[in-house]
């Protein structure tokens, strides 16, 4: 399965699933190849198959095979064709006709450039199915060990979403508790939670944590906040990586938030004091009267407003990666089941074409322009069950820029269309949640059309017809129009000239060659972008559009052009 799913092999699912449930008969491209062919069932997967009928076939050592699928997957013509020259040669050199061969060569020529080879395939394949049966058996263990490998706070909220889905309570760091990476825990009911780790919190390092750690297995848990800094060396008392700490919530159990960091020099203070005491071998009349227990003589905190519910989740976002205690928008969302379309996790390809109401918390944004210098955004919200990128194109960027702040939480109409193998979600309408010009009623409505909540909810598929505008995709601009008849998207391909006129005219003619290897019905046409600003449309013949022929292209024009509808 991973080795088919690739451009090249792609095309050959459905013939190699038939046959290897014999729905239909094996069938081999030319009889001589069954035995390299044989365990997939006539169709050709990895690339050491390649290699292997260009060695049988055209009498190839393996190492002159390796150099023609380096030619292929290169797409340059005059290569290829003295491969496919050399190719024709061997095989007549082995008895087979010309129509023979060239209909083999035209077969490998695809897979060669894409397809893995059979170790890669075997390796990504054992994996995934110990991984899935790790997963499926032993979620808790698994998701742990996934924590403790993500290596950064995007894949600690990756996988902190994926335990939410699942049900897998994630316990914040905590002194008394943690351990220096991500650990599980017996809980109650038989849930198993996962305890942050210490030096999982941002600034706090490997030593400090392991401190911390250290000084509790030896004196068991901290009793008060004194009890601690009277406990951990003043080594691994450093004051930033504290400040990380206290405001990720790790010393909750022990004192509130804003009053430790209010007291937190005071503290540092009297541990360093104390500690000096100790090694000096000096003894206060308060050390004797407390006897074994806690000592009492630490400094009392003084009192200071408690942190907020927003201040704390502000805190845990920065330096946990995810916001634990409380989303911010989990109270939206409650508020606004049945309006909101679905999570944003939940949107796929599936949903191209459409329009969907989603919302979530601002939680990053990108200022970039267009070509013709005009400004808009690609900003990332984040919801309960993951986070996804939006596109505020000009028009709306202009309408909207007082609320794309990080924090702010927002309700957007957004418009989804797939583009390649990514999807792209174009902001038709925004408004600030708990604003007095929120609108839900004028979020609901799209472009203006009064059926866009009952599409919505009833699934069926928009049909509205996007239309460039000045160089960008300017979705928003796009009015609603009635169905129109079913037909292929056009291909639009671009290809910018450059001081390389060989390797221009090698682009070009690579180009054109597959385009004519994969006829169809879907439009098709070629901007060539001239050095002097000059811009030359033309139209290609029709194509057949599908993800292998997109990738195809890609490799073609580099970064000399694009590829798009």
């Amino acid at each position: 399965m991973v080795a088919l799913y690739r451009p090249g092999p792609m095309q050959h699912i459905p013939t190699y699933i038939r046959a290897k449930h014999g729905l239909e008969a094996i069938q081999y491209p030319h009889a001589d190849l069954a035995d390299i062919l044989d365990e997939t069932y006539g169709v050709i997967v990895y690339q050491d198959q390649v290699l292997l009928i260009a060695q049988k076939f055209a009498g190839y050592s393996l190492g002159q095979a390796d150099v023609m699928r380096k030619a292929m997957g290169k797409k340059v013509r005059a290569m290829m064709r003295a491969e496919e020259e050399r190719f024709l040669k061997g095989a007549a050199a082995k008895g087979y006709t010309t129509e023979e061969a060239k209909q083999i060569y035209d077969l490998i020529e695809p897979f060669a450039g894409y397809a893995f080879n059979k170790a890669h395939a075997v390796s990504y394949g054992i994996i995934a199915y110990q991984t899935a049966y790790l997963k499926a058996n032993y979620p808790a263990e698994y998701m742990t060990a996934v924590m403790m490998m993500a290596g950064g706070q995007q894949r600690v909220a990756e996988a902190y979403a994926e335990c939410v889905r699942a049900g897998i309570p994630i316990e914040p760091p905590d002194v008394n508790h943690s351990a220096a990476n991500f650990s599980l825990e017996s809980g109650e009911d038989g849930k198993q939670p996962i305890r942050f780790g210490l030096a999982c919190v941002k600034n706090v390092g490997q030593g400090i944590a392991e401190g911390i750690i250290e000084a509790r297995a030896v004196g068991g848990a901290f009793l008060t906040i004194q009890d601690l800094f009277e406990r951990v060396y003043t080594r691994h008392l450093n004051k930033r990586a504290l400040e990380s700490l206290v405001k990720a919530g790790a010393f909750d159990g022990l004192t509130e938030r804003a009053a430790l960091l209010a007291n937190l020099d005071r503290l540092i203070g009297y541990a360093q004091k104390e500690q000096k005491q100790r090694e000096s071998g000096q003894t206060s009349l308060f050390d004797l009267m407390a006897g074994d227990g806690p000592s009492i003589q630490g400094p009392e905190l003084e009192p200071v407003p408690e942190a907020t519910q927003q201040q704390k989740l502000t805190w845990e976002k920065e330096l946990l990666g995810i916001y634990l205690s409380e989303h911010p928008f989990a109270r939206v969302a409650q508020e606004l089941r049945g309006i909101l379309t679905c999570g944003l996790v939940e949107i796929n390809a599936d949903f191209s074409g459409r329009d969907l109401v989603v919302g979530g918390v601002v939680s990053g944004m990108r200022s970039l322009s267009t070509r013709d210098g005009r400004a808009f955004l690609a900003a990332e919200i984040e919801d309960i069950t993951g986070s996804v990128e939006v596109t505020v194109w000009p028009e709306t960027w202009e309408q909207t820029r007082d609320i794309w702040q990080p924090g702010n939480i927002v309700v957007v109409n957004v418009r989804v269309k797939a583009r390649d193998d990514r999807l792209q979600l174009s902001v038709q309408k925004a408004s600030l949640y708990g604003a007095s010009s929120f609108d839900l009623n004028e979020l609901l409505t799209s472009n203006g059309s009064s059926n866009a909540v009952q599409r919505r909810r009833n699934g069926t598929p928009r049909n509205d017809a996007p239309t460039p505008n000045g160089g960008y995709s300017a979705e928003d601009s796009a009015p609603p129009v009635a169905a129109p008849p079913a037909h292929h998207s056009p291909l639009s391909i671009v290809l910018e000239e450059t001081d390389d006129e060989d390797g221009d005219q090698e682009r070009l003619r690579a180009l054109l060659a597959t385009i004519g290897d994969y006829s169809g019905e879907a439009e098709a046409r070629l901007a060539i972008r001239q050095r002097d600003g000059e811009e030359i449309v033309m139209e290609l013949p029709s194509v057949r559009a599908c993800p292998e022929l997109t990738q195809i292209l890609g490799d073609i024009v580099g970064p000399w052009g694009a590829i798009g509808e």
